[in-house]
């Protein structure tokens, strides 16, 4: 059994992604509720006060955009969704950005669908972006671009949308906010005899089975089964998730305090599963030809720099796996290159600082940063 906790999970985490439903953010008569997000921000200030980097994952758009063009109830159209979600996605932006300037603490929006994570280019830019934003203290607000999405606007599934930016940035902990206290052995709501399981491991087919149907009631549209596909998404890239019920003010701290809630426990950390996956790869793109003072900092666990690279072979793209070749001719390692076979012929045996004067344009620290390679 592990010793693991959800206050645990937390404390432990250096990157943590809370999801944030519709249902908490904005009442039955479609108005947002200020004053809770007003909490959730200074509970999520303080972590960030505390050195951990904090991205939110918000739904919510379709919510407060809905009553301002005349629908009661969410919008079944996906036509009428995406016309809510246009609306209503100004007025959550206005709403994040006016409670995170009152702590002076700088916010960001981001908009994603599924398919960006899926095309390897723009995940890729995605990623870099929101490390680049986290580097700099700042906190990315991420939404599901309900305008243009297509099928994922119907279910929603922003719980989905969570795990896969939690993957992303390698988050150690998942936080959904709920309006639940977390995974029952039943519907407590309709029976007084379900219990509140506190820790789950293993995700078993007696669990899925407790999660019960999807919801398409209310604001939202989620679900406890929802959240359970989303615990096997974090579980799998090394990440902790905590479902807790976020209906009362400082939810987060109340979380950290000891508030119910049920740990989806990790048994390895984001980093290994990427370097495990990293392993896992077959058939290299290309080869870079580094020499012996790349290998040695390579070793140390550095990331590989231009300036070590003698030659470059094959007609690799960004993103795609690429060999590290020893001065004997032995592959030493391997990893997801960010510059494409021609633009790291140009560069090769140069400083990084120099990237931009050769190729015209600002690229990346790193020929291949170290979080996204391994050696053999």
């Amino acid at each position: 059994m592990t010793s693991l906790t959800s206050q645990s999970a937390v404390k432990q985490a250096k990157c943590i992604v809370i999801k944030i439903g519709s249902s908490l953010l904005v009442n039955a008569t479609g108005a947002l509720n200020q004053d809770w997000l007003a909490s959730v921000a200074a509970d999520i200030v303080a972590l960030h006060t505390a050195g951990k980097k904090i991205v939110i994952v918000s739904s919510g758009a379709i919510a407060l955009g809905r009553d301002v063009l005349g629908y009661n109830k969410r919008p079944f159209r996906l036509e009428e969704a995406q016309a809510s979600a246009a609306v209503g996605q100004i007025r959550l932006a206005q709403a994040y950005q006016s409670i995170f300037d009152s702590h002076n603490t700088a916010i960001a929006q981001i908009l994603l669908t599924l398919d960006d994570m899926e095309n390897r280019p723009r995940y890729l830019n995605a990623r870099n972006t929101i490390d680049a934003l986290l580097d700099k203290g700042a906190v990315p607000v991420i939404n599901e671009n309900d305008t243009v999405a297509t099928s994922e606007i119907r279910f929603g599934d922003n719980d989905r949308l969570a795990t896969r930016v939690a993957q992303m940035v390698g988050a150690d902990a998942l936080i959904l906010l709920s309006d639940i206290d977390g995974l029952y052995t039943a519907d407590p709501r309709t029976n007084d005899t379900a219990k509140l399981i506190t820790c789950v491991e293993n995700i078993t087919p007696e669990i899925e089975t407790m999660a019960g149907p999807p919801s398409i009631q209310g604001v939202g549209c989620g679900g406890m089964i929802t959240k359970i596909g989303a615990a096997k998404i974090a579980l799998a890239g090394g990440c902790s998730m905590v479902i807790t019920n976020g209906q009362a003010a400082n939810p987060l701290a109340r979380l950290q305090a000891g508030e119910a809630s049920t740990l989806f426990a990790a048994t390895s950390t984001p980093l290994d599963v990427r370097r495990s996956w990293i392993r896992g790869m077959m058939a290299p793109k290309g080869s870079l030809y580094i020499d012996d003072g790349a290998v040695d900092a390579l070793k140390t666990g550095a990331s590989l720099l231009a300036a070590g690279v003698t030659d470059v072979k094959g007609g690799f793209n960004r993103g795609d796996l690429v060999a590290f070749v020893a001065t004997d001719g032995a592959t030493v390692g391997q990893g997801l290159v960010s510059y494409d076979a021609a633009d790291s012929a140009q560069i090769k045996g140069r400083r990084m600082r120099d990237a931009i004067e050769i190729l015209g344009y600002v690229g990346r620290s790193a020929l291949v940063h170290r979080n996204d390679l391994v050696m053999l």
